[in-house]
C-alpha cells in the first residue's frame, strides 16, 4: 500500500511541476492591476484546462502526502510520554572519568624530561 501511495505521489509531483511550468507567466507590474492581455491563450489566460488540471494535481499531491504520512508513522512504544512521567522517571547517567586535554590523565603529575643527547649543551 505504501508503494502504491508513494508511486502516485511521485507521479503527481512530476506532473504538477510540468503543468505549473506550462502555464504562461505574465510580465510586468501591469498584471497586478488587470493588464497583461497579450498571452498565448488570449486575454483570459489559460484559465480553463491548465488551471483545473493543476488544481486536481495539487489535491492529489496533498492527499497522497497525508496518506503516506499516516501509513508510515511509527507505532507508539508506550502510552506514556516523558512529559507525563516527569523528572521522577529519569535517571542521571553515571559520571565518566575523562582524561584531561592533551591525553594526559590527572593521575600523571609530571612528564619525564628526556636527557640531552651526547655532545649537546644544557
Amino acid at each position: 500500500m505504501q508503494t502504491l501511495v508513494l508511486t502516485i505521489h511521485i507521479l503527481a509531483c512530476v506532473f504538477l511541476i510540468l503543468f505549473v511550468l506550462l502555464q504562461s507567466g505574465q510580465e510586468g507590474m501591469g498584471v497586478i492591476f488587470g493588464g497583461g492581455s497579450g498571452s498565448v491563450f488570449g486575454s483570459t489566460g489559460a484559465g480553463g484546462l491548465l488551471v483545473r488540471v493543476t488544481g486536481v494535481l495539487a489535491a492529489i499531491f496533498l492527499v497522497t502526502s497525508l496518506a503516506y504520512n499516516v501509513l508510515t508513522k511509527p507505532s507508539a512504544l508506550s502510552d506514556t510520554s516523558l512529559m507525563q512521567t516527569g523528572a521522577a522517571g529519569m535517571q542521571a547517567p553515571a559520571p565518566a572519568s575523562l582524561p584531561a586535554p592533551g591525553g594526559v590523565s590527572f593521575e600523571e603529575k609530571t612528564l619525564p624530561i628526556p636527557a640531552p643527547a651526547a655532545g649537546e649543551k644544557k
